[in-house]
């Protein structure tokens, strides 16, 4: 056989043989790395710092955006006709219960309520003598009867025009602002014809919608805080929550009545509605801890006593300024706190405490990093 031949078939030979040698179980460097990730050598494990970390009681609260509003407010129509001669309170004012905002021209009415307190008189004196006759005998209960029906239909005409007059003065329902006045003096105004909008502050009130899922825990009389836009941060009380759900949201409307001495707070402004809900076990971690999972689910990673990194599914309870109170954990947990993302839930780790105040490090295959 050609000598070219044979050396060539020896290379051959040479490159299989290695070739299979890659390929057998154990030799691969994925299954070298899961095996080293598997493998409590201790020079290969991965520093972590952890702390440990207790639960303690806290409040959940249901958190929800809304808006303020004006405890109560009303739009004031002309209940009588006639023509504006004066307007007695200014767009914006305060006004008290009873001020007078509008008043209409009187015209004939002095005249008119004049005449009904005479007839009212006339038909007084009627009756009176009617009935005296008829005890004598001289008249009948029919005419006793007629002199009676004419003395209540003069009362109630003096009713009438009385309140026509009232009516012809304006004035404030309660105490509040003046939102809107929409007539100036010289305006005509006929029934029902709109005057002015006014609205109570004293208190205001916190309004936002809950999912038909929250309105179960929301009580009429249970206390919240309100955080609004202008950095105030006030307490109320639940005073109103719906029956009747949205038909396109399906959310149920919460009213929350906050004291507002001096009308500081003002209607309209966004606010956020804290209510408490239930008293439950959680842990105090900073945002930085949380990890992903690939699926999505958010939790933390923590050493268990033999030294194996855990992931921990968790729920958020609150937001403070101390930091994210989580729940769905252990009353007691040693929590990662630095390194976590090297690490992979089931895999052996170094665990060092924070107070020893030694950084976490981490190995990669081949060497240190």
């Amino acid at each position: 056989m050609n000598r070219s031949i044979i050396t060539a078939l020896a290379l051959a030979l040479v490159v299989e043989t290695w070739l299979l040698t890659l390929y057998v179980p154990g030799l691969d460097s994925a299954t070298a790395a899961r095996d080293a990730a598997n493998t409590p050598v201790e020079a290969g494990l991965i520093k972590v710092r952890v702390r440990q970390s207790v639960a303690r009681l806290t409040m959940t609260e249901l958190v929800l955006t809304g808006r303020t509003e004006p405890s109560r407010q009303a739009t004031l129509s002309a209940e009588t006709k006639g023509r504006v001669i004066a307007v007695e309170a200014a767009k914006g004012a305060r006004v008290t219960e009873g001020d007078i905002i509008v008043r209409i021209e009187p015209g004939d009415r002095e005249a008119r309520l004049a005449e009904a307190k005479a007839l009212l008189r006339q038909r007084q004196i009627e009756y009176e003598a009617s009935r005296k006759l008829s005890i004598k005998g001289y008249q009948s209960q029919t005419r006793l009867a007629q002199s009676l029906a004419y003395l209540r239909a003069a009362t109630a005409r003096l009713r009438q025009i009385e309140l026509d007059v009232e009516r012809t003065t304006i004035r404030a329902p309660f105490s509040g602002v003046l939102q809107d006045r929409v007539v100036e003096v010289g305006d005509y105004l006929g029934i029902g014809d709109p005057l002015a909008v006014i609205v109570d502050l004293q208190p205001v009130v916190a309004i936002a919608q809950v999912t038909e899922r929250e309105v179960a825990g929301v009580r009429l009389g249970q206390p919240g805080k309100v955080r609004l836009v202008t950095g105030d941060v006030v307490d109320g009380v639940v005073r109103y929550v719906s029956s009747v759900g949205e038909d396109g949201t399906r959310t149920f409307r919460v009213e929350l009545e906050i004291p507002n001495e001096g009308g500081r707070l003002a209607a309209g402004l966004t606010a956020e509605l804290r209510l408490p809900i239930a008293e439950v076990r959680a842990h105090v971690v900073s945002p930085a801890l949380l990890t992903l999972t690939d699926d999505g689910a958010i939790g933390v990673k923590s050493v268990d006593s033999a030294g194996i990194v855990r992931f921990n599914p968790i729920s958020i309870v609150a937001e403070t300024p101390e930091g994210l109170w989580i729940a769905g954990l252990p009353d007691e947990l040693t929590i990662i706190t630095v390194g976590q993302e090297f690490v992979l839930d089931g895999q052996p780790a170094d665990p060092v405490p924070e107070e020893t105040g030694a950084a976490a490090r981490t190995v990669q295959p081949g060497g240190d990093s």
